[in-house]
């Protein structure tokens, strides 16, 4: 039998060595593609988010780009948008038109990628049915509940102005939406500036009587977030979000009644009915942001300042709008 030939040129070992090396070397270097993860905060009248969150429906559509979600609830927006700033989640769900103004107040850079239209009777002013308070101008050296840059804190000033008085002419309590309906019920404050659902909660469990909603005085916008890093970085996550949330928004009002039966154990059980009637007062049409939208939010930064509840001048438009 041949014996087997034998190579004996001395390079002839070191080229299929070094090439063995170098397939090695690039498959360590090569990044393994880790999975990421989407950090949502949200409040409880984020309606949409909510549905989001409890059909499951935006974990399945992020799976095809190897997305996780997690959800991180807030009381209200302020200390949402705060989180959103420091890096603690990624997206913010829909806050009220007031809150990005505080925002950009202290430093934060933020960017717009949706809006849910004006939803003006989302919000109002309630005292209660037997208060000496029947108008506006009464309300002058009154204790009144509101939550510190909500949008209802802006309807308070809009409402104020109405009436010939400045915001110094009331006594403010600055409380969350839960303290805010403790203090009221129990007669602690003599009216409550707050939105839905805590509105039509209130006004169908207590006796109260509006004085006057955001109709002719704040359209009530509300917003979606995330930081200007994080657009840029995840356009694609982006646009599964804002369409997404568009769909969510025309299934509840194709469905009310299946929406209401979705929300109300997570509402802290709210009646179904109650639950129809809070969304009824709100649009859901969720719509792109531009920059000429933004003339609105230059009227609510300089309400603010001049009332003397903003720290610093703001310019509306010097932020980031994201476009679908």
């Amino acid at each position: 039998m041949p014996k087997p030939i034998k190579n004996t040129q001395p390079g002839y070992r070191r080229p299929l060595l070094a090439g063995l090396l170098a397939a090695l070397a690039l498959c360590i270097a090569l990044p393994v593609e880790a999975q990421q993860t989407l950090r949502i905060g949200y409040q409880k009248s984020s309606t949409l988010i909510t549905l989001l969150k409890t059909r499951g429906t935006l974990e399945k559509a992020l799976a095809p780009q190897d997305v996780t979600v997690t959800w991180h609830e807030f009381p209200s927006g302020l200390p949402l948008l705060e989180a959103l700033n420091v890096g603690n989640v990624d997206i913010s769900a829909d806050v009220a038109d007031t809150v990005p103004i505080f925002a950009q107040a202290a430093q934060a850079r933020l960017t717009y990628f949706a809006q849910e239209a004006a939803s003006p009777s989302a919000q109002a002013i309630i005292v209660h049915k037997g208060s000496p308070v029947q108008q506006l101008s009464d309300l002058k050296g009154k204790k009144v509940a509101v939550t510190k840059a909500a949008g209802s804190h802006y309807l308070l000033i809009a409402a104020l102005k109405k009436a010939g008085l400045a915001f110094s002419d009331i006594q403010p309590a600055y409380l969350s939406p839960a303290d805010g309906r403790a203090a009221f019920e129990n007669n602690k404050v003599d009216a409550w500036v707050t939105w839905e659902p805590f509105l039509t909660s209130a006004q169908r469990q207590l006796p109260t009587r509006t004085l006057a909603d955001g109709k002719g005085l704040s359209s009530y916008k509300r917003y979606y977030l995330t930081g200007t890093g994080y657009a840029k970085a995840h356009p694609q996550v982006l646009s599964v979000v804002y369409e997404q949330l568009h769909s969510a928004g025309i299934w509840l009002k194709a469905n009310p009644r299946e929406a209401a039966q979705v929300l109300s154990p997570l509402w802290g059980n709210l009646d179904i009915e109650t639950v129809e009637i809070a969304n009824s007062h709100r649009t859901y049409q969720i719509q792109p942001v531009t920059h000429d939208q933004l003339d609105e939010q230059q009227h609510i930064a300089d309400a603010f300042l001049a009332a003397g509840l903003l720290p610093k001048a703001v310019d509306a438009q010097d932020v980031e709008v994201w476009k679908p």
